[in-house]
């Protein structure tokens, strides 16, 4: 028998990670404690939701709730570039550096202050990293190239392809690229050559795609996963769900 493989998967989910991702990472943890095997996260760097990054920290004296999330270059690359292409604007770091103090501690804002990293998703990973979240664990991101030339194919996904002097992600929907602007509202793009380097999945097709090339035997699942992930078309895998944790949906600012 081959020794297990837990994962699980997610974007890049702000600048500190979400709690629930936290969550999943000490499942994995306690799972391994466990079983044994080996603990693979699944980063999806190649979505582009620029909402996926929010940060929500909590002030030191109100204990009140603020948002955050990074300054991106140009509306193009905050709507459609996948987030490991969506530059940071230069003076964010800088500028809210000189916010944070009201809400983690200096061991964190140093951490902060020394990321270097230049695009949203190398720069939530850094900071991940860092905060010793995941120095037991293989880390797999969905915008490698390697891993996409070794994903199968899907009948659903999107496809990095140049638009206005960036890239974007655009979703191939009947023989044609097209950008979603809104409600029922696309623009299509002009018919371009691409390559499987260049496709990435829909939420629908992202667990086979991933699965084709981890090859997991126990898959972590949050509350929002599990209305799609559809375990009866994945018999191999065992699902797990992860353990619960409070204001899950808020930064996790604890350094291990």
């Amino acid at each position: 028998m081959t020794a297990p493989i837990i994962c699980f998967g997610q974007q890049p989910c702000g600048f500190f990670p979400k709690r629930f991702l936290v969550a999943k990472i000490r499942t994995g943890l306690r799972l391994q404690r466990e079983i044994g095997g080996e603990i693979v996260f699944f980063f999806h760097d190649s979505d582009h939701d620029p909402r996926e990054t929010r940060t929500v920290l909590r002030h030191h004296k109100t204990n009140e709730p603020a948002q955050h999330n990074f300054a991106f270059r140009n509306s193009t690359q905050r709507k459609f570039s996948p987030l490991y292409l969506k530059g940071i604007l230069d003076g964010w770091q800088e500028k809210t550096a000189r916010q944070l103090p009201n809400y983690i501690s200096h061991r964190l804002l140093e951490l902060f202050k020394k990321s270097s990293a230049a695009n949203v998703a190398d720069f939530c990973l850094e900071i991940y990293r860092q905060m010793g979240l995941l120095d037991t664990i293989r880390v797999v991101r969905s915008s490698a190239p390697d891993f996409r030339q070794a994903a199968c194919q899907v009948p659903e996904f999107f496809v990095d392809v140049p638009h206005e002097g960036e890239i974007v992600r655009a979703r191939f929907i009947n023989g044609a690229l097209k950008l979603h602007h809104g409600g029922d509202s696309f623009v299509t793009l002009p018919q371009t050559a691409f390559t499987k380097e260049q496709i990435s999945p829909t939420r629908d097709t992202r667990l086979r795609w991933m699965q084709s090339v981890v090859h997991c035997s126990h898959y972590i699942s949050g509350a929002g996963e599990k209305d799609y992930l559809r375990p009866e078309k994945n018999p191999e895998i065992i699902f797990i769900n992860r353990d619960p944790i409070d204001r899950c949906d808020e930064a996790y600012t604890e350094l291990t």
